[in-house]
């Protein structure tokens, strides 16, 4: 009696639907589960056959399907992870994964179908897939923008073939370009084909841990063209002369520990951002969108450079109108050789491997900076640590 009221227990608060079917297809026991997944009650469907859960064509097929399992043995539906729809009691449908049973006993048999709902998995899934078609026409558009600004650069170099020197640079750059954006847009995109791929194997074993990782891979990979997109933009409009300074005065204190707080979420396992101001006031007079790009911008290299279990050091002091921020990590260093072209456009330090990386983002914070009619500078060690400066009078 005891294990007989612990097993009502158990599927009476199943988180999947159990319903229990007779071999004519009658519903003897269905738990509160399943009854709110169609939007029925209870009384409305005992005794009932089970076919009124069902769309067409399974609707009309399904008293044949028991018929002729218990005549040929011949299984339609009995098994583990197959895929069905489901009617609700409103006429809507929904997806779900369906498992059924057999149970013989003396004198008869029963069925028991255990129902796990797919209605969020496919819409996660269909979230997915527009976001990376949206993702691959902007690529598109994108791509094509900097082909024809290539194809525009080339058109240039014609007319000025006596300047030598400028045109082994372009040359150069554009090397540089073709260089980095074949694997900076290749290797992310691979991996978002590659999870997605996984997505479905693991979806099949209800393996949420796995789904959750990959999820987590496909944003991560998105977050990555997404960077390469802004950092192409941004210099597309400085090279356009559409940036422009526009200071005001604000509370540097509060403007820090909020990209502070925004940039911990990105960080590595146990990586730390401490943020500390010094001075008598913290008050600036600056443009803060810009300022606030380049210190995410210095930020988001410490992250990517440096590894787990490491502090990030983001200090700003204010003295006799000077404002001084520092950005310090313990990561990989720049080597001696790098220094002095680290601000280049698509330059990018020999040690940092398959880091991704653009090698727009120090240029563009250099020229932010200028704008603002400040300096940034740097000084690192190799396998010690780097620390970027920003300083501004005003």
């Amino acid at each position: 009696m005891e294990r007989a009221q612990l097993l009502n227990a158990i599927i009476e608060n199943a988180i999947d639907g159990i319903i229990t079917i007779d071999d004519k297809g009658l519903i003897e026991h269905i738990n509160p589960a399943a009854l709110a997944l169609f939007g029925f009650e209870r009384a409305e469907l005992v005794g009932k056959n089970v076919s009124v859960l069902m769309p067409e064509p399974d609707k009309t097929r399904h008293d044949s399907y028991i018929s002729n399992y218990n005549h040929t043995g011949e299984r339609h539906i009995i098994g583990i992870g197959r895929e069905v729809t489901g009617k609700r009691k409103d006429g809507t449908m929904f997806p779900f994964r369906l498992g059924v049973s057999e149970v013989k006993f003396s004198d008869r048999k029963i069925f028991t179908g255990f129902i796990h709902d797919l209605s969020r998995q496919k819409d996660d899934e269909l979230r997915i897939k527009s976001y990376t078609e949206e993702l691959e026409v902007k690529i598109k558009e994108r791509t094509q923008e900097l082909i024809r600004s290539i194809n525009e650069l080339e058109t240039a170099k014609e007319h000025v073939s006596a300047m030598f020197e400028k045109e082994k640079e372009l040359n150069q750059l554009k090397t540089r370009f073709v260089s980095m954006a074949s694997h900076e847009f290749r290797t992310p995109l691979s991996s978002i084909q590659l999870s997605a791929s996984l997505i479905d194997k693991y979806t099949l074993k209800q393996d949420a841990v796995s789904v959750e990782k990959h999820t987590a891979k496909i944003k991560n990979s998105i977050n990555n063209l997404t960077t390469i997109l802004n950092d192409f933009l941004s210099l597309e409009k400085l090279e356009a002369g559409k940036v422009e300074a526009n200071a005001h005065w604000f509370d540097i204190i509060p403007f820090a520990e909020e990209i502070a707080e925004e940039m911990q979420l990105i960080c590595k396992q146990n990586q730390l951002i401490v943020y500390e101001h010094k001075g008598t006031t913290a008050q600036v007079f600056l443009d803060q969108n810009l300022l606030k790009n380049c210190i995410i911008n210095l930020i988001s290299n410490a992250i990517k450079y440096s590894g787990e279990d490491t502090m990030i050091q983001f200090n700003s002091v204010i003295n006799d109108k000077e404002l001084t921020i520092d950005v310090k990590d313990n990561g990989i260093g720049i080597p001696a050789m790098d220094i002095n072209s680290l601000f280049e456009p698509f330059f990018r330090a020999h040690n940092t491997g398959d880091i991704p990386g653009t090698g727009l983002g120090l240029n563009i914070v250099k020229r932010y900076v200028g704008l603002m009619n400040g300096t940034v500078s740097c000084e690192s060690a190799q396998n010690v640590g780097t620390t970027f400066r920003l300083h501004f009078k005003f």
